[in-house]
């Protein structure tokens, strides 16, 4: 509670306030946004929460929470900070298996019995700074959350300032607001504690830690409400990346049976809006946004653009080649074999990603198969193999990256096996419905459900980049700007606020 025996009259939260989040997350918003939670979600220090039962993505936020003191309306954020009584710690706990049952407005993911734990102690406001206030988490005793105020994307004042253009703040209200990288998954006997502090203040006022046991719960969903539903997204983002979700299963604390929902990845749709983004946006920054998630094998090795400058965007459709071997060439290279199946099905828009093995030693494509392929309006072709009939290919308008020219004919190292299975294609896993990117530096596979984030962080990273080179250009040191430190990011930020690129 916000001070013994009171209740607030309402707890907003704010969705992502961290750069270390929002990074997390692949998308920085312009403005901040924010939900509700009701007030029967609040909890004491020292208490429990239930994981319901049936369910399995139950994860943990630390924040710093802000109860207004002095009621806000139409406020400006220089004044906004006045209005906050004092600081304490919080935990907006969410369940990820219930995130679709609202879309966005999380009343019932985040809305529950004792998912909105505050406390122990209050800090004065007037005690410490608000750019001086450290968030700390820790899951059985292990540091997990550790980050500072004065990153955030949208200052305390500047929150207070917004939602008091639209309601009134009331003494009592409590703000949520938000959460820095390292939210993760928690599972019943789990312990989570948070603390906010003021390291730098007079006295280093502190709440002291927030202390939370998770309990398994019994009472099951009923049928006349939305029901517990997961897929390999939300698994991915509750446990933090694709890395954390492959240690909780070596660790046995998530289910290795649990598997993604395969019409998830075919619902994906590559739009207009996707591929013009993605056409801006260089292969070397998508494939750090990947690395970040634990994706650091879907660069295809050894394969160039048969035209210099040449980009490619599309999803994969897929042709593997076996060993040549007399009896399988027999049986499957003649006739209308996979191979020419591959070239003579490919949709407009999608990229043919052929494995050969990393075999350069004959050609996998010709000038007659290319051309179908460009007539049918792929994309592109993508191949770890040589290409035949080579100047002719390059003269067609339709990209190809392989391992360069051979003139040999189909029958000297391959048989064609199969089209549409996964397939290993430069050391890269490669899928049906995969999105497949291509330019001067070569070609990368980026799984459906991550485009969307990894995309945005791109774009958001690339535009970060052009100004820095912009104040390099202008005579800037390097130091503390590439990559930027907390002065230079506050001045990207004010520079983009203000909508200049200076």
């Amino acid at each position: 509670m916000t001070t013994p025996g009171t209740t607030p009259g309402k707890i907003i939260a704010v969705h992502l306030n961290y750069p270390s989040r929002a990074a997390q997350r692949g998308r920085t918003p312009a403005q901040p946004s924010y939900f509700l939670k009701p007030t029967s979600s609040l909890a004491p220090s020292g208490g429990t929460i239930e994981r319901p039962a049936g369910t399995e993505l139950l994860a943990f936020e630390g924040e710093i929470a802000l109860v207004i003191g002095e009621p806000a309306r139409q406020v400006s954020p220089a004044d906004g900070w006045r209005h906050v009584a004092s600081v304490t710690a919080a935990n907006d706990f969410g369940l990820y298996d219930l995130r679709a049952a609202d879309k966005g407005s999380n009343l019932r993911s985040k809305g529950g019995d004792g998912f909105t734990p505050l406390g122990p102690q209050l800090i004065p406001a007037s005690a410490v700074s608000p750019d001086g206030l450290r968030v700390r988490t820790w899951v059985n005793g292990a540091l997990v959350q550790d980050d500072t105020s004065d990153t955030l994307l949208f200052p305390f004042g500047r929150l207070i300032a917004d939602l008091s253009q639209h309601m009134t703040l009331e003494t009592g209200d409590v703000i949520l607001t938000g959460t820095p990288a390292g939210s993760s998954v928690v599972v019943p006997g789990d312990v989570v504690e948070v603390e906010v502090d003021a390291p730098d203040a007079p006295g280093a006022p502190s709440t002291g830690r927030l202390v939370t046991t998770v309990t398994e719960g019994t009472a099951t969903f009923g049928d006349f409400g939305a029901k517990p539903a997961v897929d390999e997204v939300q698994r991915v983002e509750a446990w933090g990346s694709d890395r954390e979700l492959a240690a909780a299963i070596a660790a046995g604390r998530a289910d290795a049976s649990a598997t993604a929902d395969p019409a998830a990845a075919s619902a994906f749709e590559l739009t207009d809006e996707l591929k013009s983004a993605i056409g801006g946006v260089a292969v070397a920054t998508l494939s750090v946004a990947l690395r970040k998630r634990g994706y650091h094998d879907v660069f295809i090795e050894g394969v160039h653009a048969n035209h210099a400058g040449d980009r490619i965007v599309g999803r994969a459709k897929t042709l593997r080649f076996i060993p040549f071997r007399p009896d399988l060439f027999a049986s499957h290279g003649g006739g209308f074999n996979a191979q020419k199946l591959a070239f003579d099905t490919v949709a407009p828009g999608e990229v043919l990603v052929v494995e050969a093995r990393g075999e350069r030693g004959t050609g996998t494509v010709g000038d007659v198969l290319a051309l179908r392929a460009q007539v049918r309006g792929a994309a592109g072709i993508v191949t770890d193999g040589g290409v035949r009939d080579f100047d002719v290919v390059a003269g067609f308008e339709i990209p190809v990256f392989s391992q360069g020219p051979h003139p040999s004919v189909l029958g000297r190292k391959h048989v064609p096996w199969e089209v549409d299975v996964t397939i290993a294609c430069g050391g890269a896993a490669v899928q049906p419905g995969d999105v497949i990117v291509g330019d001067g530096d070569g070609v990368i596979v980026i799984p459906p459900q991550l485009v969307e984030e990894v995309v945005a962080e791109a774009v958001e990273q690339e535009r970060q980049e052009a100004w820095v080179a912009e104040q390099v250009a202008d005579g800037a040191s390097v130091d503390g700007l590439f990559p930027m430190n907390a002065e230079w990011l506050a001045r990207y930020r004010a520079s983009i606020a203000e909508g200049g690129e200076r």
